[in-house]
């Protein structure tokens, strides 16, 4: 039994609040435990002046992601003089994902912008935002097919993560910040709804792991990303 008294194999509670913020073409506010991050995608007919500059231009999905100073235990500065490396990293993570679930050639010369900001961390930070920056993402998008501006296949697959992690020599799902803080291995996995991997970014923070540890960790979570993509089935749906 962990701190929080969840079972090894156990998510923490999942909310998916979609229409959080009506100003942005799609807006969820995603909650799991004690995380929470507000997504939202704003939609531009243009593209970056790297892609537009491309003899190949298709459509572009970039993503930021920001920590609300006090969405920690202790206050965290803004980040005013330049991104730090953690961030810049989340920011490519949470962008590569969800392009996996976009047809960019269809999407057609417009990008969209997934803002993730972090209201209050507890560990799972950066996989809650890629798990709620795709349903804002395919609201977002479904405006867009509503208008006729785009077909419906341009969103062809559905994205969600998760972490996991080796703490006490225990495979744990979904780890909060306690467990994440003292985790001998931090694995973030992200797939698609269909069983297949878009991305695994994994670390051993001390002493290196084996093939086995990496099944275990990887026999956790894609059960649980199942049960991710069903939630955002469901709040699609409705």
């Amino acid at each position: 039994m962990r701190s929080d008294g969840r079972q090894p194999d156990e998510l923490r509670p999942v909310s998916l609040q979609p229409g959080f913020i009506k100003y942005p073409e799609g807006s969820v506010l995603v909650t799991l435990g004690d995380t929470r991050v507000l997504c939202n995608v704003t939609v531009e007919d243009r593209l970056p002046g790297w892609l537009f500059r491309s003899r190949q231009r298709h459509g572009w999905v970039t993503a930021e992601y920001a920590l609300l100073p006090r969405a920690t235990q202790l206050r965290t500065e803004r980040e005013t003089r330049g991104l730090r490396g953690r961030t810049q990293e989340i920011r490519r993570l949470i962008a590569r994902s969800l392009r996996a679930a976009v047809d960019l050639d269809v999407l057609g010369e417009r990008q969209c912008i997934v803002d993730c900001d972090v209201l209050q961390a507890d560990g799972g930070t950066r996989t809650a935002a890629i798990t709620g920056g795709y349903v804002a993402l395919a609201l977002a998008i479904r405006r867009l097919v509503d208008s006729g501006v785009i077909p419906p296949e341009t969103l062809h697959r559905s994205v969600a993560a998760v972490s996991v992690g080796i703490v006490d020599g225990e495979a744990l799902l979904d780890l909060n910040y306690e467990e994440d803080s003292r985790a001998e291995v931090d694995l973030n996995v992200v797939m698609s709804g269909d069983g297949r991997f878009v991305e695994l970014q994994g670390t051993a923070e001390g002493e290196p792991f084996d093939r086995s540890e990496m099944d275990s960790m990887l026999d956790l979570a894609q059960p649980a990303i199942q049960q991710l993509v069903e939630i955002q089935r469901q709040v699609l749906a409705a």
